[in-house]
């Protein structure tokens, strides 16, 4: 393995300017992009997902020109007719669901003790696993409360208050490379925080991410609403009920036959919901970089950006170093080598070029980057924070506050590190 640092120096074979490149990283050429992506897009999308990333880069482009346009993130309604209307869809979803209710009992009082019972009976139960579920914590979750992280819960606290809303009510720590918030419930809010992400982020990248996440909650997200969230979520229990069957028999393959209109049926629900979603959604996004910027500073959220255009880097290194602390353990349940786990992910992360960066962003402007389908391709988020006037840090940590959340984080970090090596990163 090469080191750290370890130079190569060589010409460029398709138009000979000097490429000096990191031994660890791609070799690429940033005056013509030779080799600037020697994989490619890879395996081209198929069905809704193909749908969802199309919806995703196609918005996300023209709301980069309408913001940018329009004097920045923060401007335009963003109101449209497609709200209602997915509002509107997602009630039929529901009410589907109350229907099957609806027959299945009056099924089960006037078919008492005959067939029409266990046709009520099964009625029912298909609605019961189709309700509106609303977002709860699990007994897996790492959860801190504020007696546990009074000084992270503060920070958090600080970001919100300068974005005008109220706080969260927990938070969760899980080895995603992400970060999210969500509603506990009808009223609690839930952050989520990526142990290997926050760690690999600066103090005032980290408050970008805050600011970020907690920015959501000042627009409405119809999609991860309540009503349209819990109608995709009904919709997708739909489609694993319909799903075809392997290696089918004659009647499985009779049955699977007789389920497609179903399933296009539901596809194209859901087709539907992503496509009066998708503007509000991606909008959002937009709003959220805002704030990042607006909380931790630009130069921050440009920082939070390049750290995201490099997840698969941060997965890449944990399942490496996973799997090399496994093997040193072998016998032992390889817990001992969790020590070092995220400094050695930090380590890394922090040794990756600025070349390797650049090409990162110009693969991200040739495929389309996003972070996942539902966010806007991240080369244009990040240009719509540069092409915007740069403002100050509102928020700020000082090295004995970032000390000290790091401390109130180090126990739930030593847990999730070791469960981590014992059973490999990806598989938990």
């Amino acid at each position: 393995m090469r080191t750290a640092g370890e130079e190569i120096v060589s010409s460029c074979p398709q138009c000979g300017v000097e490429i000096r490149t990191d031994g660890r990283f791609t070799t690429w050429c940033a005056a013509c992009e030779w080799n600037v992506d020697p994989q490619g897009a890879g395996k081209e999308k198929r069905g809704l997902d193909r749908v969802r990333r199309g919806l995703a880069q196609r918005y996300g482009a023209r709301l980069f020109d309408e913001l940018r346009g329009g004097g920045g993130a923060g401007s335009g309604s963003g109101r449209t007719w497609s709200g209602p209307l997915a509002y509107a869809l997602a009630l039929t979803v529901h009410g589907l669901t109350v229907v099957l209710a609806t027959v299945g009992l009056w099924g089960l009082v006037r078919g008492w003790g005959g067939l029409g019972m266990a046709f009520g009976l099964f009625l029912l139960a298909l609605a019961w696993s189709l309700r509106p579920r609303l977002n709860r914590l699990s007994d897996n979750d790492r959860v801190l409360l504020r007696g546990d992280a009074p000084e992270l819960y503060a920070l958090v606290d600080e970001v919100a208050a300068t974005l005008g809303i109220r706080s969260v009510d927990a938070v969760v720590v899980d080895v995603e490379a992400n970060a999210s918030v969500t509603h506990l419930g009808l009223r609690r809010r839930l952050l989520t925080l990526g142990l290997p992400l926050w760690e690999v982020l600066s103090p005032q990248q980290r408050i970008a991410l805050l600011g970020h996440e907690l920015g959501h909650f000042t627009h409405g997200d119809t999609r991860h609403g309540m009503v349209v969230g819990t109608a995709c979520r009904s919709l997708n229990t739909w489609l694993y009920y319909v799903r075809p069957m392997p290696n089918p028999n004659v009647v499985q393959a009779v049955t699977n036959l007789a389920c497609v209109p179903l399933r296009l049926l539901i596809t194209a629900v859901m087709a539907l919901l992503d496509l009066l979603t998708a503007r509000a959604s991606q909008r959002g996004e937009y709003l959220a970089d805002a704030t990042a910027a607006r909380t931790g500073s630009t130069e921050a959220a440009v920082g939070l950006m390049d750290r995201l255009m490099v997840t698969d880097s941060i997965v890449t290194t944990l399942q490496r170093e996973t799997n090399s602390r496994r093997l040193r353990g072998a016998g032992r349940g390889g817990e001992q080598n969790a020590d070092g786990l995220w400094e050695a992910l930090v380590a890394h992360l922090d040794s990756v070029p600025e070349s390797e960066f650049e090409r990162r962003r110009r693969v991200g402007a040739l495929r389309g980057h996003s972070v996942d389908a539902s966010h806007p391709p991240t080369h244009l988020r990040r240009r719509l924070l540069l092409d915007g006037t740069p403002v100050p840090a509102a928020v700020t940590a000082d090295t004995a506050r970032t000390e000290r959340i790091a401390g109130e984080l180090a126990d739930v970090g030593r847990t999730l590190a070791r469960e981590v090596v014992r059973d490999g990163y990806g598989d938990l």
